[in-house]
């Protein structure tokens, strides 16, 4: 049996719980793709632990565990905020891309100095370098989205 929505009461039923379930698993798998090639970049580059300083370590291993689970959380956020708009691939690149620029902006540049007690909002070699991994990561989250989305929808 197909349930509805009622927007006036604001209440969501099966049909629009499972679009939701479609989303977020669509989202985690997006933003893991997405975080594991940014996190080889990162890891290569010797970043990784300073990922693992918003915890309190310096663990490479730690590093890894925070870098996916902010991965996996903003892959979620992606799709469920922009899932609706993913339709094709041109688009799901130009939206990942514009989300990776973002979250570079809100992320590097502004809280996690901020949260760690350096300057806000400093571009330099690091941080351009951190721009680049912060759009590879969008790009292969757009895609990888779009393409499990339109799978499921198919």
């Amino acid at each position: 049996m197909r349930t509805t929505t009622h927007a006036a009461a604001g209440t969501t039923t099966g049909a629009g719980r499972a679009g939701l379930v479609q989303r977020l698993t669509a989202g985690v798998a997006g933003g893991l793709a997405g975080g594991l090639v940014f996190g080889m970049m990162m890891q290569v580059m010797g970043m990784i632990g300073m990922v693992a300083q918003l915890v309190g370590s310096t663990s490479v291993a730690v590093g890894w565990v925070v870098h996916l689970a902010i991965s996996a959380l903003f892959g979620a956020a992606f799709t469920v905020l922009l899932g609706g708009l993913l339709r094709g691939a041109g688009k799901a690149l130009l939206l990942g891309a514009v989300y990776g620029v973002v979250l570079w902006v809100i992320g590097p540049l502004l809280l996690m100095p901020a949260f760690m007690g350096m300057p806000v909002f400093v571009v330099n070699q690091m941080a351009l370098m951190s721009l680049l991994g912060h759009v590879i990561f969008g790009l292969v989250l757009g895609v990888v989205a779009w393409a499990l989305l339109r799978r499921r929808s198919a």
